[in-house]
């Protein structure tokens, strides 16, 4: 039994009581589902509810006594084994054997879709991340977002949504400005301008750019800047999508920021505010209303020299998103972007749209550390480090992890020792080595003629070891669901590594093989399900963050 046709059955078992008039309850406070956890503490039974403490006030009686009048109801169910109160009203269950064992044919049946819900589904998001300047390579706050952005994005399609990958190319501004200063002040020996960006790959660029075409530096310096801009521009942009690709982060959309300009949807945005009277004009310059909107204070979207400020970018960005088919939008900034969070609800506000179709995620601070001292500088980039500096340390797979594993609201160090080691401390390598173990225990299986398929004897799961396991391999669907619903994918990294324990204490306890002397049984064979059970969540909960799940190792 999975938690979710637990939930479902307590609350069968809630409204029964209340039919039968065991339970003083109105219609309306009666749930559709019963909240169910696994217990803080060992031995206390498979699942715990906590419906008698929300519900006792409701019912007029203490939370222990409608505890024990719904106790009776539950007990009915078919699949429970044992029904108990405990503390100040909480409910303890533990499954008929038979009943806990049996979902590890069901895990293995459904395979890949096992962990797959439709919280979502019918909903259309679209989730913006990474967006660097095409002014050199993806530095490593980036490679945090390409990994947490896909994550999400991943975990999004899991539970049904349609999802729109974006990537928004920031070609348009000062940043620009100086990157083609940049790449001509290297062209010709110059220092690098104040403000510029260095490091080797501005040499090798302006170098590749000046050997394509020698004329370049003919012309004069003006003329010459447009030139290193835009093929500079053109440069980086594939280098920036081929490692992201190798990260195994690809995009449905490449959106340009110039695009925005050239095509007249920052004018019409404009527009739009200017008719509906969210803009008004002061000093010369036109202002967004944003404060009516739950901003700390209105921002210049039209400057006093008729330029476009960031935002009037970001307004027409929004709505363009809308207009594709947007249910949501979510964007995943830097630690450096706070303001962005009010500045983009008054937008879509102001644009006589929902604030709540806007989330915005902050994302903190990465390092890189070895021998116990943080590395600083990039071999390529010089003043950064790179996403192809991390891989190069300790692979793609490595990585990934490393940057979903953590909250993003806390900022995070990677030790490269420690993630480049093929030891139980490197998260990752316990999890995969894990996966790989349950391969090798069904390869060995098929080899001694122990088939899944000549006998299935749930109830024979009886070891504790079998019970934590089964535990956990049901709350697999729950987990990625509220790591969506709570945008935080590192509750799938921590999951896999308690999934990835209870299957080591699991495999040192009971055996799938028997031994030469003993006969082959159908526990032996059940077995066989729980491990291969344990394999498909590790592989999905893998598949969800872009990791691999290796056979062997």
């Amino acid at each position: 039994m999975t938690p979710e046709e637990l939930s479902q059955a307590l609350a069968c078992a809630v409204k029964q009581a209340v039919a039968d008039g065991a339970v003083a309850l109105a219609p309306a406070d009666i749930p559709d589902e019963v909240r169910v956890d696994r217990p803080k503490q060992a031995g206390r039974g498979d699942w715990s509810a906590n419906i008698a403490l929300q519900l006792a006030k409701r019912a007029g009686v203490p939370p222990r006594d409608l505890a024990a009048a719904l106790t009776p109801h539950i007990a009915r169910i078919p699949a429970i084994g044992q029904v108990e109160v405990a503390g100040p009203g909480f409910i303890n269950i533990t499954l008929a054997k038979a009943a806990a064992g049996a979902l590890t044919k069901k895990i293995v049946e459904a395979g890949e879709s096992f962990g797959r819900g439709e919280d979502m589904a019918g909903l259309s998001v679209n989730v913006e991340f990474v967006s660097a300047n095409p002014t050199g390579p993806v530095h490593l706050a980036g490679a945090r977002w390409a990994a947490v952005g896909d994550t999400l994005a991943r975990l999004f399609e899991a539970e049904g949504a349609h999802v729109v990958r974006e990537y928004y190319f920031n070609d348009h501004g000062a940043q620009l400005d100086r990157f083609a200063e940049s790449l001509c002040a290297a062209a010709h020996g110059e220092p690098t301008p104040p403000n510029g960006y260095g490091g080797r790959y501005i040499k090798e660029l302006a170098d590749g750019i000046v050997q394509a075409d020698k004329t370049v530096l003919e012309t004069d310096r003006e003329t010459q800047l447009e030139a290193f801009r835009e093929r500079g521009v053109a440069a980086m942009f594939p280098e920036i999508k081929r490692s992201l690709s190798d990260f195994r982060v690809n995009f449905d959309v490449y959106f340009h920021e110039n695009s925005l300009h050239t095509s007249g949807k920052v004018e019409r945005a404009v527009e739009q505010l200017k008719e509906s009277g969210h803009l008004y004009l002061e000093d010369g310059a036109w202002w967004l209303r944003s404060t009516d909107f739950g901003d700390d204070r209105d921002r210049v979207v039209i400057k006093r020299d008729g330029a476009a400020a960031y935002i009037a970018a970001d307004i027409a960005y929004f709505r363009d998103k809308r207009q594709r088919g947007a249910d949501l939008a979510i964007y995943l900034l830097g630690a450096d972007h706070h303001g962005y969070i009010a500045r983009l609800k008054a937008a879509a506000a102001a644009l006589g749209d929902d604030p709540a179709r806007v989330e915005v995620l902050i994302g903190q601070l990465v390092f890189l550390a070895r021998g116990g001292e943080r590395v600083k500088m990039s071999k390529r980039a010089g003043t950064v480090v790179t996403l192809e500096d991390l891989v190069e340390a300790i692979g793609v797979d490595a990585a990934r992890y490393a940057m979903v594993r953590s909250s993003i609201d806390s900022s995070l160090e990677i030790d490269l020792d420690l993630w480049a080691s093929q030891t139980n401390e490197n998260p990752v390598f316990y999890v995969q080595y894990a996966h790989a173990r349950t391969s090798a225990v069904a390869r060995n299986a098929q080899a001694a003629g122990v088939e899944r398929a000549d006998g299935f004897a749930p109830d024979t799961l009886d070891h504790p070891s079998e019970a934590a396991l089964l535990a956990l391999l049901g709350s697999f669907p729950a987990t990625a669901a509220q790591a969506a619903q709570l945008r935080e994918p590192h509750r799938v990294a921590r999951y896999l590594e308690e999934l990835a324990s209870a299957y080591h204490k699991w495999y040192d306890k009971r055996r799938v093989i028997p031994l030469a002397d003993e006969p082959m049984t159908d526990t032996h064979r059940t077995r066989l399900w729980l491990n291969d059970a344990t394999r498909q969540v590790l592989a999905n909960g893998l598949a969800l963050l872009g990791v691999t799940a290796p056979e062997r190792m």
